[in-house]
Order: C-alpha cells, then structure tokens, then sequence
C-alpha cells in the first residue's frame, strides 16, 4: 500500500488535499473477477475519542463470512463537516492490514463521489487500497433526487451542481431508501448492481450490515 499523504494535517490543508486527491479517482468499472467482497463500518467511541473500524470479509456469492476484525486507535482529527474521511480511514486502513486476503470489491458504509467535494471516506479508502469501492449510505451528504421508485431494487439518480453522483436506491420495499455511490474503480450502473446483488433481507448489502454488525458487538474482536 502506497501512502498518499500525511493525517496531521489543518482543516483548510485537508480540503485542499480532497480537491486534489478527487481527479485521481477512476469512475468507470476497473475491477477483477470477484471471489471476496469486504464489508467496512467505522464508527466512534468515547465520545468521539476512539476511532472504530471493523472489516469483514464475504465469500462471493455465497456471503459467507471469512474474515471479521476490529481495529480501534485513538481519533486523530476534531469532527468537521465534510473532512470525516480523515478521521475514519486511518483505522480503516489499520483494519486491513489485519486481513489475511485482499478483497476484490470493499462495500463502506458511508459516501463514495455523493460528497461535495467528491472524496467520501469509501472514495479517500478505495484511493489508499486501490480496490473498487462502493459507498452505501443511509442519509444524503449533498445532492438532489427525484422521487423513488417503491420496487425493491429501483432507484432514482442522486445528482449535485449539473453532476449525477449516486443512486437513491430502494433496497427493500416500504423502508427509506439509501444513497449509492461509487468510491473508486467502479462506473455508478456497477456500483449499484453489485449493492442490489448482496442485499439480503435488510435494508443494507450484507457486506456492511455484517460490519455493523460485528461493530455493534461489545467488545467486538480484535
């Protein structure tokens, strides 16, 4: 994994680093013929002093779970709206670094390109591992949508300043629906055909219900 840049950095040096980092993203289907997909949920502790990730890794297309870790480490930048990726992805990237095998798709819950800037922590995460990622999220960063269509697996396009971003995707009939957006390596007709292939009985793919999952858990596994 080859490093991009430096975390200590101010809030107005990370904006500027995300208008920088956004071209390099690759929006059409780069990906390899998939046998694992990995599931990411990051969340926090501690009243926000702990950063938790937790990675799981499915076997394609049985979803069965492989691999499952939680890496926690302490937050390294304050909240500030628009820069969470700083403070998710390194103890993402720290959970997979615990992954006995790289995945060939990494579902995030979070925003892929649907962000103002277009760098979402699944976006800023697939540009560190260089791996096709997926954003799937369960509210709207930025952008404007039409209405959704009731049918599960119907969506309606997400789109931002004249730019389609994501996909408003109904992922079970009479349940809000949740906002779809590729992250890196992958065109957005993928990127939501991959997500409606892993749904299961939830709201969520079962990549990143199983993540929530297991970061849910106390304790969780380390």
């Amino acid at each position: 994994m080859t490093a991009l840049h430096d975390w200590l950095l101010t809030p107005s040096a990370a904006v500027a680093l995300q208008r920088e980092l956004a071209p390099r993203l690759i929006l059409e289907d780069r990906i390899e013929a998939v046998e694992t997909i990995a599931g990411v949920d990051i969340g926090f502790e501690a009243a926000g002093e702990i950063t938790r990730a937790a990675v799981v890794v499915l076997a394609w297309p049985s979803l069965e779970c492989l691999e499952q870790h939680v890496h926690r480490e302490p937050t390294r930048m304050p909240y500030v709206p628009g820069l969470l990726s700083f403070r998710e992805v390194p103890a993402a990237l720290a959970a997979f670094d615990m992954l006995q095998r790289r995945p060939e798709l990494v579902m995030v819950d979070g925003q892929g390109i649907a962000h103002p800037r277009r760098l979402g922590v699944a976006s800023h995460l697939g540009l560190w591992l260089d791996l096709p990622t997926i954003g799937i999220a369960k509210s709207r960063l930025c952008g404007r949508h039409g209405e959704v269509p009731e049918g599960r697996g119907e969506w309606t396009p997400l789109t931002h300043r004249g730019e389609r971003i994501g996909a408003v995707l109904r992922s079970r009939e009479n349940v809000k629906p949740v906002f779809v957006s590729p992250g890196h390596r992958l065109s957005l007709p993928t990127a939501v055909d991959w997500v409606v292939r892993c749904l299961g009985r939830t709201k969520l793919p079962e990549p990143t219900r199983l993540a929530d999952r297991l970061a849910s858990r106390r304790g969780g596994t380390t």
